[in-house]
């Protein structure tokens, strides 16, 4: 489908400030008081001498900020492909519908090509930017001008092959955040081993409080990060399958509905 940009653009943005606005209000009303409070509580029996029992809460393991920055951007990912996920269902729908009125057996010739024009013409402009409607109607053009069977089937290939390559370059916000997420991850083992360090000498004079604490952050980090990237790049790979499959069975259709039917003054002499 031919999208408005800049409404695309749009609902980016909004879905962008939606997932920082929404992962935010969970850290700061439940993960980070609920890890504070865990921690303080395991910090309290060292210093008494108490044995402590390491429990691997969620929150604590998701309390940092790297990991808060990986939660909003997986958020906000999983928003883009949705919208682009409801898209490809609309295309798919739209070829379930009886877009092109030709009897099964029909002949079309070159005169022909202008009357099943008009109800193309006639859909609602966003039909009209279907990957479909689209296709047909510059594939009929291409016949009433060309009498030309073969430059209609070339017309029908270039178009579905320019739609994949868009619909691939526009999941490139997608693949920047999958990269994105684990390089977060990293940054945050590398601030919690270089907190770890500069508390070394804490653990030396028998406190490992603040090293244990920073060591956490660093693998924690990293954990929550590859998740997150496995957790993405399988959606993405079914929504790339999604598409690649919907401008497939546009071209099948295109091919059975339309060029298997068309006739030149030629063959109908024949």
């Amino acid at each position: 489908m031919k999208r408005d940009l800049g409404s695309e653009f749009i609902y980016q943005l909004f879905a962008l400030l939606l997932s920082v606005i929404v992962v935010h209000a969970v850290y700061v009303t439940l993960v980070r008081p609920e890890a504070e409070a865990i921690i303080k509580q395991q910090e309290a029996q060292q210093l008494a001498g108490a044995s402590v029992t390491n429990q691997r809460s969620l929150y604590v393991v998701l309390k940092d900020y790297e990991q808060e920055t990986c939660l909003i951007l997986m958020l906000w990912a999983m928003m883009i492909m949705g919208y682009k996920a409801r898209l490809a269902l609309q295309e798919k729908h739209m070829l379930a519908q009886s877009i092109l009125d030709v009897q099964e057996g029909a002949s079309i010739l070159p005169e022909d090509a202008r009357a099943l024009c008009r109800p193309l013409q006639g859909l609602s402009p966003e039909k009209q930017g279907m990957l479909a409607p689209r296709t047909l109607l510059v594939a009929l053009k291409r016949f009433s001008a060309t009498a030309n069977v073969a430059a209609v089937a070339t017309a029908i290939k270039d178009i579905c092959e320019a739609e994949a390559d868009r619909l691939d370059s526009e999941l490139a916000m997608v693949r920047y955040i999958s990269w994105a997420i684990p390089s977060i991850g990293f940054i945050g083992t590398v601030r919690g081993i270089g907190e770890a360090l500069g508390q070394a000498h804490q653990a030396v004079e028998g406190n490992i409080i603040g090293v244990t604490n920073s060591l956490g952050v660093a693998f924690n980090s990293t954990f929550i990060a590859l998740v997150i990237s496995i957790f993405i790049m399988f959606f993405t790979h079914q929504l790339q399958l999604m598409q690649e499959r919907l401008v497939q069975n546009t071209q099948d259709y295109c091919d059975g509905n339309l060029l298997n039917h068309l006739k030149t003054d030629i063959n109908k002499v024949d």
